[in-house]
């Protein structure tokens, strides 16, 4: 099992990479009132026939040729329901995948949410040709990144060049600190 919530984040982006999603949405939101913690994964890659979603949390089950097991999708989903939570899919065939884990936030067994501010940093300095709308808000405060709207201000130049890099972890870290004032996911 995976040891915080943001390397399931961080697999789960990478299938929507692979599915050639041109923009892959993710969302963290909790609210301590609720006691409720919702993760959404939103791409529009190439999606799942009908088949394919079925088996998407069998373990047992991956497209990949490199072996024989396709853990990511399960782990996400044991996680989701350890922590008295909930976890769905939905796909289409031609139109993307949406992926949705909630969780509530005082179960004991729920794993830390960890460090999303590297997980986003990677997805979008590493995935060149794939825009993303991250969205982390807690208790009502939040922030949006979209790489859009960075690219329309960078004018073409790589999100990889180092001061660019830096910038966007630096702006995830800010506003994450901001967002929820030191409350631990």
């Amino acid at each position: 099992m995976m040891t915080e919530l943001s390397l399931n984040v961080l697999d789960v982006a990478q299938n929507s990479v692979k599915a050639k999603a041109s923009l892959i949405e993710i969302s963290v939101d909790a609210s301590y009132e609720k006691d409720l913690m919702t993760i959404v994964i939103k791409d529009n890659g190439c999606g799942m026939d009908e088949q394919q979603l079925a088996r998407v949390c069998d373990p047992f089950y991956t497209t990949r040729t490199t072996r024989k097991v396709g853990l990511g999708v399960s782990f996400f989903k044991l996680a989701a329901e350890s922590a008295g939570g909930t976890f769905s899919i939905a796909s289409e065939k031609g139109v993307g995948t949406t992926v949705t884990a909630t969780f509530q936030i005082s179960n004991i067994d729920r794993m830390p949410l960890g460090d999303m501010t590297s997980t986003v940093h990677s997805l979008v300095t590493l995935n060149a040709d794939t825009d993303f709308i991250y969205s982390y808000t807690v208790d009502g405060r939040g922030f949006v990144l979209d790489t859009r709207e960075f690219r329309e201000i960078l004018g073409g130049v790589p999100f990889d060049v180092p001061e660019v890099s830096d910038y966007i972890r630096d702006y995830l870290a800010e506003n994450k600190r901001e967002a929820d004032a030191g409350k631990l996911l």
